[in-house]
């Protein structure tokens, strides 16, 4: 069962749309889906998808990652009025939900870039459980990159990890003994454990909560030491001040992405054959 059976059972349970079913029979019907605000649209690939899975043809006008005005049709529909209505929310759900996430994305992009062309802005693992994939993407839509999916596919020492263990160095030389040739990214503090990690070579340094001068400071600091090293800022980073780390920073991650993010508002209309 993958993820979209499984917000379909979600849904459904294990009667189905009792209201539904108990209106129509076999009566087909034509809908279409419509953007009712200006955005970047993500995730019509998965409705498209979902329909399928439930009997319904949809026929794409627009491809993911397009930006779409108000009053566009995104989305043709031709099925049983039973499963489109089965669809209907979960498909707009996912719909929203994306197109929001990628929609701020895009925008922080571009903002970012006509300060420093090179800055990545990513997200974090702060995502919806069960719908992190569908986020991701829509990141990626938005132009940014995804970051580490999970625990299990990148190595990053947090606050807790150097708490448990006692310091910046024996972390860094344990991880290295233990996982030879990964790459490590750390996530410090303060500039002392930022220039440890420095002289040890690590792949990735995050400068996790620190104001944009006592950061581009610090990132002075660490490129002398070593100007092979990705510098990431995280932590406290909104709309208001990502300009003020732009200019510095490698790469930007940042949770509100995906965790404060406000849908952007489609509708299903549906008409009698």
């Amino acid at each position: 069962m993958d993820e979209l059976d499984r917000f379909l059972s979600e849904d459904l349970g294990k009667k189905g749309d009792i209201t539904s079913n108990a209106l129509f029979t076999n009566q087909t019907a034509n809908a279409r889906i419509i953007a009712k605000e200006d955005c970047v649209v993500a995730g019509l690939e998965e409705a498209r998808l979902l329909f399928t899975k439930i009997g319904v043809t949809a026929t794409l006008f627009i491809q993911d990652g397009s930006a779409v005005e108000k009053g566009k049709t995104v989305m043709e529909i031709y099925g049983s009025v039973r499963s489109i209505l089965k669809g209907e929310r979960l498909a707009l759900n996912i719909i929203g939900r994306m197109s929001g996430i990628a929609t701020e994305t895009k925008k922080i992009v571009q903002r970012c870039k006509r300060i420093n062309p090179k800055v990545m802005v990513a997200a974090t693992r702060k995502t919806t459980p069960g719908f992190r994939s569908f986020e991701k993407k829509a990141i990626v839509l938005g132009g940014g990159e995804p970051h580490r999916y999970g625990l299990f596919d990148a190595v990053l020492i947090k606050d807790n990890h150097l708490k448990m263990v006692g310091s910046v160095e024996e972390t860094i030389k344990t991880m290295k003994k233990k996982l030879p040739g990964k790459p490590i990214e750390i996530e410090v503090e303060n500039e002392s454990d930022a220039l440890s990690a420095a002289q040890l070579n690590v792949e990735v340094i995050m400068l996790d909560n620190i104001d944009p001068e006592t950061g581009e400071r610090i990132s002075r600091k660490i490129r002398n030491i070593n100007s092979g090293i990705l510098i990431e800022v995280s932590g406290g980073i909104t709309a208001k001040n990502i300009e003020n780390y732009a200019a510095f920073a490698d790469r930007i991650s940042l949770g509100y992405l995906t965790h404060s993010v406000k849908n952007k508002d489609f509708s299903l209309e549906i008409f009698k054959n």
